[in-house]
């Protein structure tokens, strides 16, 4: 979870291209060794991409992206060492490595690359899935540990579950091709966007997905328009996503056993609320924008926690008539 904070840090103060250059920075193992090619690029361009203070965001990045590696290696190692005890497969863990390994792959494209908005936003997504991957984990971890089967949920409830989940991961989508166009401040007004309910907009030429940093396919810069686009239908499909939610936790809310599933839900879903609308009236403050990652990964633990704690219930049993310990202490 840090790391994604971290990451979101990273690309919100123009710091991917710090060091230009993969896994080191310029050749040396920190920006220190590397302070002279740094200073030279600092000095033929003083606003950046490559400046001392970007270069050491990038590079701490990269030592935290290892150090979780590192975790995740022994995680798979152990899982499998104790995987007779626990009664757990070692898959989930085995996998997890295997995707951190891409995930490191998408980082060194995303420098490579140039911050490419599809690679970028890739790589923003794979930090997701991986959290996603380690709390489904932690909550097999848990329920062997406190002896527990899943809880039973009626199938409409388990079905709402993953259609939201599955809206979910849509709008990250969305959100992550917002920030990786740098396109939060083609609506600067909320809840119009410039004044009006329905703006200008190029949606083609905005979700054309494979092309460089603010050009088109065609080699074109990008127009206003298009960042208009990828704003507006990130903004739209949020308040689809906003009642989804919402409706979800009604539905959690209804059970006493799932009702801390609701509770979270709904603190995030009005943190990201508060935060997106901060991102457009307060002009994008670094706090704002970080944070509503944060609540973006904070629903992700939250959502694969429910659904991974959770099983389909047969006809005689559902959470409403599901009285657990562990769920009420």
């Amino acid at each position: 979870f840090d790391l994604v904070l971290f990451g979101a840090f990273t690309r919100l103060t123009d710091s991917g291209l710090g060091c230009p250059d993969w896994p080191g920075c310029y050749g040396s193992a920190s920006p220190v060794g590397a302070h002279a090619s740094i200073s030279a690029a600092q000095q033929a361009m003083p606003t950046g991409p490559v400046t001392l203070p970007k270069a050491w965001i990038e590079m701490i990045h990269r030592y935290l992206a290892t150090a979780v590696g590192v975790l995740i290696l022994v995680l798979a190692v152990v899982s499998w060492m104790e995987r007779r005890r626990l009664s757990i497969s070692p898959g989930w863990a085995w996998l997890t490595l295997l995707w951190v390994c891409l995930q490191g792959a998408f980082g060194a494209l995303t420098v490579t690359m140039k911050l490419f908005p599809a690679i970028v936003t890739l790589h923003l997504l794979g930090g997701l899935v991986l959290l996603a991957l380690l709390r489904a984990q932690s909550v097999s971890y848990e329920l062997n540990a406190s002896g527990d089967d899943p809880l039973p949920l009626h199938p409409q409830t388990r079905l709402a579950l993953w259609l939201v989940y599955a809206l979910l991961w849509l709008q990250i989508a969305l959100g992550g091709w917002v920030s990786t166009n740098y396109a939060v401040l083609a609506c600067d007004t909320f809840p119009t966007c410039q004044g009006g309910w329905w703006p200008p907009m190029a949606l083609r030429e905005g979700f054309t997905l494979w092309r460089e940093l603010g050009m088109t396919a065609e080699g074109q810069p990008i127009n206003f328009a298009a960042l208009t686009a990828i704003h507006y239908v990130h903004r739209l499909f949020a308040y689809g996503v906003l009642v989804a939610l919402a409706w979800l936790s009604w539905r959690l809310w209804s059970a006493p056993a799932t009702r801390h599933h609701a509770r979270w839900l709904l603190a995030l879903l009005w943190w990201q609320f508060a935060t997106g609308m901060s991102n457009v009236v307060f002009d994008w403050p670094l706090v704002a924008a970080v944070g509503h990652t944060g609540g973006a990964a904070g629903l992700v633990i939250a959502m694969t926690g429910a659904l991974f704690g959770t099983r389909t219930a047969d006809d005689t049993v559902s959470a409403s008539k599901f009285n657990v310990s562990r769920l009420t202490s």
